[in-house]
């Protein structure tokens, strides 16, 4: 491809990518007024911020005594507390992250995991993390959903 038709592809990518709210046109920084919902954690963060038609929920953990089961159901319970409190569901969830204490308790974290999003689950990605949970919570769960 020549210079003047790799500009011209350039030009065009990025007139598309704008149309969809991606790249410099309608790139922007989040500010503080994006943040819908704040957590008793102070300026570390916010519990939920929404963007571009997204929301983004911070990790949940469970801060008690109990087995994976009851960590998970909890940390579940708390995202759609969050999720309906900003206008959004599970069934919008769009993408979650999952961070074990330990992967042997893949197994029974999904017992419970399993049918939580509806009928069209989210794709999802779970990590087992070196050193643990901040909390010493067995389960971190955190996600992005369509907003409203």
């Amino acid at each position: 491809m020549n210079t003047k038709n790799r500009r011209s592809f350039l030009t065009k990518l990025s007139a598309l990518l704008a149309t969809f709210g991606i790249g410099r046109a309608s790139n922007r920084s989040i500010r503080a007024a994006d943040a819908v919902s704040r957590s008793g954690s102070g300026p570390l963060f916010s519990s939920a911020v929404a963007h571009g038609g997204l929301l983004y929920l911070a990790g949940k953990g469970a801060h008690f005594e109990g087995d994976i089961k009851a960590h998970t159901d909890h940390v579940l319970n708390e995202l759609e507390k969050e999720l309906k409190k900003n206008g959004s569901s599970m069934e919008k969830v769009l993408k979650v992250n999952v961070y074990l204490h330990d992967l042997n308790d893949y197994k029974a974290m999904n017992e419970v995991y399993r049918g939580r999003f509806g009928d069209h689950p989210p794709v999802r990605t779970t990590v087992a993390c070196s050193g643990g949970i901040p909390g010493n919570s067995l389960v971190e769960i955190d996600c992005i959903a369509a907003a409203g």
